[in-house]
Protein backbone atom coordinates (compact mmCIF):
# COMPACT_ATOMS: atom_id res chain seq x y z
CA UNK A 1 0.00 0.00 0.00
CA UNK A 2 1.38 3.79 -0.43
CA UNK A 3 0.08 6.57 1.38
CA UNK A 4 -2.84 8.47 0.84
CA UNK A 5 -1.70 12.33 0.32
CA UNK A 6 -4.41 13.88 2.16
CA UNK A 7 -2.38 17.54 2.10
CA UNK A 8 -2.54 17.38 -1.20
CA UNK A 9 -6.35 15.94 -1.88
CA UNK A 10 -8.48 19.05 0.02
CA UNK A 11 -12.14 17.20 -1.27
CA UNK A 12 -10.91 16.46 -4.89
CA UNK A 13 -10.59 13.01 -5.17
CA UNK A 14 -12.21 11.87 -2.19
CA UNK A 15 -14.86 14.57 0.22
CA UNK A 16 -14.00 12.83 3.22
CA UNK A 17 -11.48 9.93 5.00
CA UNK A 18 -14.65 7.45 5.62
CA UNK A 19 -15.46 7.72 2.13
CA UNK A 20 -11.57 6.38 1.25
CA UNK A 21 -11.80 3.43 3.56
CA UNK A 22 -14.88 2.44 2.46
CA UNK A 23 -13.81 2.35 -1.77
CA UNK A 24 -10.23 1.79 -0.97
CA UNK A 25 -9.15 0.96 2.45
CA UNK A 26 -7.83 -2.39 3.59
CA UNK A 27 -10.00 -3.98 6.02
CA UNK A 28 -10.55 -7.22 7.39
CA UNK A 29 -13.13 -8.23 4.74
CA UNK A 30 -10.62 -7.40 1.68
CA UNK A 31 -7.82 -8.79 3.97
CA UNK A 32 -9.85 -12.08 4.33
CA UNK A 33 -9.71 -12.04 0.26
CA UNK A 34 -5.80 -12.55 -0.09
CA UNK A 35 -4.15 -15.50 -0.29
CA UNK A 36 -3.09 -17.40 2.86
CA UNK A 37 0.63 -16.96 2.17
CA UNK A 38 -0.08 -13.11 1.90
CA UNK A 39 1.86 -10.66 3.67
CA UNK A 40 0.54 -6.90 4.54
CA UNK A 41 3.82 -4.39 3.58
CA UNK A 42 2.94 -0.54 4.33
CA UNK A 43 5.73 1.75 3.93
CA UNK A 44 6.05 5.10 6.21
CA UNK A 45 3.69 6.14 8.63
CA UNK A 46 0.25 5.14 8.09
CA UNK A 47 -3.19 6.53 8.41
CA UNK A 48 -4.95 3.98 10.58
CA UNK A 49 -9.02 3.38 10.02
CA UNK A 50 -8.67 5.08 6.93
CA UNK A 51 -6.06 3.26 4.76
CA UNK A 52 -5.66 0.13 7.00
CA UNK A 53 -7.99 -1.10 9.28
CA UNK A 54 -6.40 -2.25 13.11
CA UNK A 55 -7.10 -5.38 12.79
CA UNK A 56 -5.09 -5.59 9.51
CA UNK A 57 -2.40 -3.76 10.34
CA UNK A 58 -1.66 -5.61 14.00
CA UNK A 59 -2.49 -9.20 12.23
CA UNK A 60 0.02 -12.34 12.42
CA UNK A 61 1.00 -11.78 8.61
CA UNK A 62 1.04 -7.92 8.86
CA UNK A 63 5.19 -6.73 8.63
CA UNK A 64 4.34 -3.10 8.77
CA UNK A 65 6.62 -2.87 12.17
CA UNK A 66 9.63 -4.85 10.73
CA UNK A 67 9.24 -2.78 7.96
CA UNK A 68 9.29 0.55 9.20
CA UNK A 69 11.88 -0.81 11.61
CA UNK A 70 14.40 -2.11 8.81
CA UNK A 71 13.64 0.76 6.49
CA UNK A 72 16.61 2.82 7.82
CA UNK A 73 18.96 0.11 7.51
CA UNK A 74 18.25 -0.82 4.23
CA UNK A 75 18.23 2.21 2.70
CA UNK A 76 21.56 2.60 4.27
CA UNK A 77 23.02 -0.37 2.90
CA UNK A 78 21.81 0.61 -0.59
CA UNK A 79 23.90 3.62 -0.42
CA UNK A 80 26.72 2.24 0.87
CA UNK A 81 27.19 -0.45 -1.85
CA UNK A 82 26.14 2.51 -4.52
CA UNK A 83 28.87 4.88 -3.26
CA UNK A 84 31.60 1.80 -2.81
CA UNK A 85 30.37 0.78 -6.62
CA UNK A 86 31.11 4.45 -7.71
CA UNK A 87 34.47 4.50 -5.63
CA UNK A 88 35.75 1.46 -7.40
CA UNK A 89 34.77 2.60 -10.51
CA UNK A 90 37.00 5.58 -9.74
CA UNK A 91 33.98 8.32 -9.91
CA UNK A 92 33.82 11.09 -7.46
CA UNK A 93 32.29 9.80 -4.08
Amino acid sequence: MLRVQAERMHGAFFPSAREYSINYGLNAARAALLPEHAVVMRPGPMLRGMEIADSVADAAHSVIVEQVRNGVHVRMAVLYHLLAAQTRAGGDA
